[in-house]
């Protein structure tokens, strides 16, 4: 056969298969087209798609798809049903009552009989938030739930002591998490938590069948089943992940249109902006989130619209719920004194890495504290940061006994692989700390061994950036919460990873997040902020924007502050 008999063939077999697949297009009820394939990007590898350890945004972007949560947030933020038609708290604050839906199904798959889905219950919620608290699994979670529900901390420890003495746990259920009926669970609390019902928004509280926990093992996490609007295909890591649409999806639209509109989704991971940038322009990508800052000026103006190069694109912008920012691990010999902390914060001129590195594609410097200034009802713009200030970095330096750097250890920043931003803010820092007389060293990383080294408190120094799970400054200020730290140091810290611990920190923050005034909450969650700033268990870097460009067909993608992907609703008009 000649090379162009064979081309010719190719062709023709593969847009056959084009026509008979998932690219054809129907036409739906209020002017909405089905079918498509969005094909995504994510510039990061995820950790895994067990909602148990759904701790960073790229993992929580595909699970979304996958999986569905008894409440969700809209792109307003605000609460919504989902699983749970419905909820009561009661007047004291420590009973929560979910009223569910009776009409949703597990994706079909091999883990049920026969491979047909069954009728999602009551139980499996209780299954899937004592998953979060089983120490087995995993969890990156626990700390969310084990200081407020009822008999949680009583679990944890009883499973992790099980494990120590090679025996079955005594303790089956959390205490806390009962099932009424089928279509009835509830939810009991220890004291008064005002922003609980948030966390029944992250990816933790997915629900999962134990059918397909128990089929799969240790390997639940590339083989995830859920009840959400797409059913996970297959995953090739550092390539692409696959989903296709749910056709039992229990959701429909205003028009009666069932959802998701979209016939799959592909998820990409291409790591270099640049090049996720050109995949986008040569239509080979429908999104391509954030902009090279080496090309931001070529692609946005002055106005903040797009340059006539890209004018046939769409822009998307949103001040971010996010801070970026580098972590001190404060049990380390290095950062242990407050004071080499605050050196560190003030030999950083963030004012310059806004102007020079980040060429404005960022929202403010971060000379407040960790909340952002958008953070609805909460005056974060009173909490007093870190200003540029050279000769109080070296004063500082001095008083803890580094004159000019003098006997101070070399650093080593981690930091995630892949270029872009990232790599030329270090690059600044380590220029901007060498006037302390501080040495840095970067090492790159995967992200999702970035991940592992912090949460095991292996990286004195790291970078890592905190995008609001929901809104209210508790999603931000529990990442100092003293009690998020493990007893025993060689146990995971994922949420506290600096390890920070100042009790009156976290007397501030009980109080807080036991008032449901949300004014006088505020009050307190400020005056808790302040002491933790002044301890400076971070450096502070900036406050996030968002800037997303989509392709012109994609319609009803909606970029939200808290970078949430949510493709139930989205369709493409090709």
């Amino acid at each position: 056969m000649s090379f162009s008999l064979f081309v010719i063939l190719a062709f023709l077999i593969t847009g056959c298969t084009k026509k008979n697949g998932d690219d054809l297009q129907t036409q739906l009820k209020g002017g909405i087209k089905g079918g498509g394939i969005m094909v995504s990007n994510e510039s990061e590898n995820i950790r895994g798609l067990d909602p148990v350890g759904v701790n960073d945004v790229v993992s929580h972007h595909v699970s979304h798809q996958i999986y569905d949560l008894l409440v969700d947030l809209d792109t307003n933020l605000q609460l919504k049903p989902m699983l749970a038609r419905r909820w009561e708290i009661s007047p004291d604050g420590l009973t929560y009552v979910f009223h569910l839906r009776n009409d949703v199904y597990f994706h079909d798959n091999a883990c049920f009989p026969g491979g047909k889905g069954r009728k999602f219950i009551a139980e499996d919620v209780r299954y899937s938030l004592n998953r979060v608290l089983d120490t087995r699994t995993g969890s990156l979670g626990f700390d969310f739930y084990r200081n407020y529900v009822e008999g949680a901390k009583e679990f944890t420890e009883e499973v992790t002591k099980s494990i120590t003495e090679n025996r079955e746990p005594r303790i089956k259920n959390v205490r806390g998490y009962k099932v009424i009926d089928d279509t009835t669970f509830q939810i009991k609390l220890i004291k008064p938590f005002a922003p609980f019902i948030y966390y029944l928004c992250l990816g933790f509280a997915y629900v999962a069948p134990k059918e397909a926990v128990d089929k799969y093992g240790k390997d639940f996490f590339q083989n995830p089943v859920g009840t959400g609007p797409f059913i996970f295909e297959n995953w090739t890591p550092d390539l692409e992940i696959n989903l296709k649409r749910n056709p039992n999806y229990w959701d429909k639209d205003e028009f009666g249109n069932s959802i998701p509109y979209l016939s799959g989704v592909k998820f990409r991971f291409i790591k270099d902006l640049s090049q996720q940038l050109l995949e986008f322009k040569n239509g080979n990508i429908d999104d391509s989130y954030r902009i090279p800052n080496e090309l931001f000026k070529n692609i946005i103006t002055s106005e903040k619209t797009l340059t006539p190069e890209y004018s046939k694109f769409v822009i998307q912008r949103k001040t971010a719920l996010a801070t970026q920012y580098y972590g001190f691990l404060t049990t380390s010999r290095t950062f242990s004194d407050r004071r080499v902390r605050q050196a560190f914060n003030y030999a950083i001129d963030r004012d310059k890495i806004l102007k020079y590195v980040l060429q404005g594609s960022a929202s403010d410097a971060a000379i407040y504290g960790l909340v952002p200034p958008v953070m609805p009802n909460y005056s974060a713009k009173r909490i007093k940061g870190y200003n540029f200030n050279l000769e109080k970095a070296k004063q500082l330096m001095t008083e803890a006994g580094y004159p000019g750097g003098k006997g101070f250890p070399e650093v080593t920043l981690s930091i995630n692989e892949g270029g872009g931003r990232n790599t030329q803010i270090a690059e600044a820092i380590q220029n901007m700390l060498k006037e302390i007389g501080v040495t840095l060293k970067l090492q790159l990383l995967q992200f999702a061994q970035l991940l592992d080294n912090i949460d095991a408190g292996r990286s004195d120094l790291y970078r890592l950036g905190w995008n609001a799970d929901y809104p209210d400054p508790e999603t931000f200020l529990n990442l100092f919460y003293g009690k998020n730290v493990p007893d025993n140091p060689n146990d995971k810290s994922p949420i506290n990873s600096f390890r920070y611990k100042n009790p009156k920190f976290d007397e501030l923050f009980e109080k807080a997040i036991a008032t449901t005034d949300i004014n006088e909450r505020n009050r307190l969650y400020e005056e808790a902020e302040q002491l933790a700033v002044d301890d400076a268990p971070m450096l502070f870097i900036y406050y996030d924007e968002d800037w997303r460009l989509i392709q012109p067909y994609v319609k009803n993608y909606a970029l939200d502050p808290m970078h949430r992907v949510n493709m139930r609703f989205t369709w493409l008009d090709k």
